[in-house]
């Protein structure tokens, strides 16, 4: 749903795949974060790093220095895997919990890191 304020509400995994699907098709990896607030609203998407086919190299600062601006209290993370392997690679799990550890001391939650082919998707919850 929207709200008034016209922000899409994130409130689960399909709706955050929903503002995602532009970056499925992509032959490069792009690294996406989303943005929310205590309403579960949107308030900002940021596209973090475009990398390698095979590799992102994101730095947790990256992902939660506009989570601070924007003073969101959610964050969902995601990124294309152009092989069309949908499973997380070791990295994409190491990474997962990177950003959860220092989404905790920021007192921001981690709440899915989605990785996103054509046609199929899979998620590591921190």
């Amino acid at each position: 749903g929207v709200q008034k304020t016209g922000r899409p509400i994130i409130e689960n995994e399909e709706h955050a795949l929903a503002q995602l699907h532009d970056i499925r098709a992509h032959k490069k990896e792009h690294f996406i974060a989303l943005y929310l607030n205590a309403r579960n609203e949107l308030v900002h998407r940021e596209d973090i790093s475009v990398g390698t086919v095979n590799a992102s190299i994101v730095h947790p600062r990256d992902v939660f220095a506009p989570a601070l601006e924007h003073n969101a209290i959610a964050v969902i993370v995601a990124h294309n895997h152009p092989s069309g392997n949908s499973q997380p690679s070791s990295e994409d799990n190491d990474l997962t919990a990177r950003l959860n550890e220092a989404g905790k001391h920021l007192g921001i939650t981690l709440l899915y890191h989605l990785v996103l082919t054509k046609d199929d998707h899979s998620s590591t919850r921190s």
